[in-house]
């Protein structure tokens, strides 16, 4: 069994189609609706989070391809600007999914991109603008 993250972007011509429905029915795959926008007439976006057997996953990850589907893993989509970033903590507290930790011995924030729903909370409280989103 595993389970991945993924940021699904459907071209404007699958935004009123079944695409996530026949992930369960034809693949067998649980998911998890974590973010989505989702408008009739554009683009779609939506970040899945994936669960099922590794073939029935790779089967629907080539279903979804083959539809047109552009995929990419949700780590690739919320990254830390390390440059830009104190340290300071703001950000560890409001994250519900705790993919921001205070290492206890060097005091500075891991992130943990596997571990991030890309819910946007520390993007708003970050006062260095350190996290970034890039859908």
């Amino acid at each position: 069994m595993i389970t991945k993250r993924i940021v699904l972007h459907f071209p404007q011509r699958l935004v009123d189609k079944p695409i996530v429905y026949k992930l369960i029915r034809d693949f067998n795959l649980e998911f998890n609706i974590l973010k989505a926008y989702v408008t009739p007439q554009e683009e779609g976006l939506m970040v899945l989070e994936l669960k099922g057997k590794d073939e029935d996953y790779q089967k629907g990850i080539k279903y979804l391809e083959s539809s047109g589907v552009k995929i990419q893993p949700l780590s690739e989509d919320i990254i830390r600007n390390e440059t830009k970033c104190t340290h300071c903590g703001v950000c560890v507290p409001i994250c519900p999914t705790q993919a921001l930790a205070v290492d206890l011995i060097t005091r500075k924030v891991n992130f943990y991109d596997t571990k991030c729903i890309a819910c946007e909370v520390c993007i708003k409280a970050c006062p260095t603008h350190a996290m970034e989103v890039h859908f």
